[in-house]
């Protein structure tokens, strides 16, 4: 186990210094399930079942998808998916489910929801949906990390910061404009507004990108993962790419050992060079959320679960790969 950074990150919000031990997050093992499949109903219902959660019973849950444009999966969270995941949370006893997105740049969030028809999903399953791009400055947080790469920190909305509960559902895909990969912990960067200061100028013209992106993650600690692979981009990204049938859902609490599996998937499926060069755990998103402590600091702390012949021959193949670091 490696030791923990000798100086705990810092925050301050509204003018109030919160210091947060991100040691705490650190564990010996983390499970990550993995089913090998083409229908996401059922895969996101077995992939949480071999997980073994405590329930969401009387909670408000706040929910994350990927909606930073409306191009189709894994351009974008397939409806199924979310379908699927809400239906799941309800059943395990979510009081409330609240969807909290911003999309962009390019369409609004508005317009990406009505494209999708998330609006009318919200009203069949019976879901609330933030928009994040309509909140006002009262919704709104400034978080600011000491030793960051952020130059003035960011700002981030109140709802995720003050979640019982927070689910994230993300994509199986590469990043065309510097992040390399985007899985559940470049999904975080669609909570960083678009107004008011330009953050998305500062992060993509950043030579610490990689690592900023890690950063926006300490803000807040989903409990849950859901990696939508069914479908991967192997390069482009994140609305378009090269199109490959990966067949495969994942699920975790540890965002760091999802995006390992994720990575290593992608260098089973071939994919850019930037993806595929040095050890898995030297991917600077990884080795800066690693180094914050947000989650696994190897993979041999990862512990991959199955639970039918099928999924077993491909997480065999994917365990080969996550063994050469």
């Amino acid at each position: 186990m490696e030791a923990c950074p000798t100086k705990a990150l810092e925050f301050t919000k509204e003018g109030v210094v919160i210091k947060r031990d991100y040691c705490t997050n650190r564990v010996d093992m983390t499970k990550v399930a993995l089913i090998s499949t083409k229908d996401r109903d059922e895969g996101v219902r077995r992939v949480i079942d071999l997980l073994e959660l405590k329930s969401f019973r009387g909670k408000s849950v706040v929910l994350k998808p990927n909606f930073n444009s409306a191009d189709p999966a894994p351009g974008s969270t397939h409806n199924d998916t979310l379908r699927s995941l809400v239906l799941v949370l309800q059943q395990m006893g979510a009081k409330q489910i609240t969807l909290a997105e911003r999309s962009g740049p390019g369409d609004s969030t508005r317009t990406v929801m009505e494209k999708k028809g998330i609006f009318k999903l919200a009203q069949e399953l019976g879901f609330n949906i933030l928009n994040l791009e309509e909140v006002g400055p009262e919704g709104w947080s400034k978080i600011e990390p000491r030793e960051s790469h952020w130059s003035q920190g960011f700002h981030f909305p109140r709802i995720y910061l003050e979640a019982e509960s927070i689910v994230q559902t993300c994509c199986l895909k590469t990043h065309a404009y510097g992040g390399h990969f985007t899985l559940s912990l470049k999904n975080a960067v669609g909570l960083v507004p678009l107004a008011g200061y330009p953050y998305m100028g500062e992060l993509h013209s950043s030579p610490y990108q990689r690592q900023m992106i890690a950063e926006i993650n300490t803000a807040y600690s989903p409990d849950l993962v859901v990696l939508d692979g069914v479908e991967a981009f192997v390069d482009g990204g994140p609305a378009r790419g090269t199109r490959v049938e990966a067949g495969v859902i994942l699920a975790g609490t540890d965002r760091v050992a999802i995006d390992a599996v994720g990575v290593a998937i992608l260098r089973l499926l071939g994919t850019t060079p930037g993806v595929s060069r040095g050890s898995i755990f030297e991917q600077e998103q990884i080795a800066r959320a690693a180094e914050l402590g947000l989650g696994v600091s190897s993979a041999k702390q990862i512990q991959l679960v199955t639970e039918d012949a099928k999924s077993e021959v491909f997480a065999v193949q994917v365990r080969e790969i996550l063994a050469r670091d």
